[in-house]
């Protein structure tokens, strides 16, 4: 009886599913990104995902523990190196499935599986979607503004230079006001040293 065996066996025996995934899971590993069946690849996120958690830290024993699985030097000195200073900071989610349609042969549901923090297309748009800040419900209405403000654009670039002018009278008449009292003070100055003598 199968009473309680949730997870799937892609139609294999048990050693031929390991050595599967172990293969896949190298692979993935060491190119970042492969083309595989959406069963197989969802099957590989749980195989493949402790394994990187694991790489985090590196010891003798962690690594003896991913090398029981994988089999593979090359995949190892890989992940314990390279992708785990990459995903430091992640707390998990390392790897991304992007379905592809259906394959021409037998119809099976094709994708990609790759590790998140190697797509630098994805990361760069990430990168730009990050700048934007959250809108409100009023964004609408500033918008509505903004379409508007190009017809009233002509009325204000004629009415610019007479507020040009109003300001430079304001202008000159604070520059004379600075000049005038500066004069009363300069009398007042001599009319106390005239008090003291």
């Amino acid at each position: 009886m199968r009473h309680g065996k949730k997870f799937n066996h892609l139609g294999r025996t048990a050693s031929h599913r390991a050595a599967l995934l172990s293969n896949m899971a190298s692979s993935l590993i060491l190119h970042k990104r492969i083309q595989t069946t959406v069963a197989k690849a969802k099957e590989l996120r749980k195989y493949v995902e402790p394994m990187i958690t694991k790489s985090k830290t590196d010891s003798t024993n962690n690594r003896r523990v991913v090398f029981s699985y994988l089999q593979n030097k090359d995949a190892i000195k890989e992940l314990f190196s390279i992708v785990s200073e990459k995903v430091a900071n992640r707390p998990g989610g390392y790897t991304r499935i992007i379905k592809l349609g259906n394959r021409l042969g037998d119809n099976a549901e094709i994708c990609f599986i790759e590790l998140v923090d190697f797509n630098e297309t994805m990361l760069a748009a990430s990168a730009e979607k990050a700048g934007k800040t959250r809108r409100s419900r009023r964004g609408g209405a500033a918008k509505a503004t903004e379409a508007a403000a190009p017809v009233a654009a002509p009325v204000a670039a004629e009415e610019a230079p007479s507020a040009e002018v109003v300001e430079e009278a304001p202008a000159a008449e604070v520059a004379a006001e600075e000049a005038a009292p500066e004069a009363p003070a300069t009398e007042e100055s001599t009319e106390e040293k005239g008090e003291d003598a």
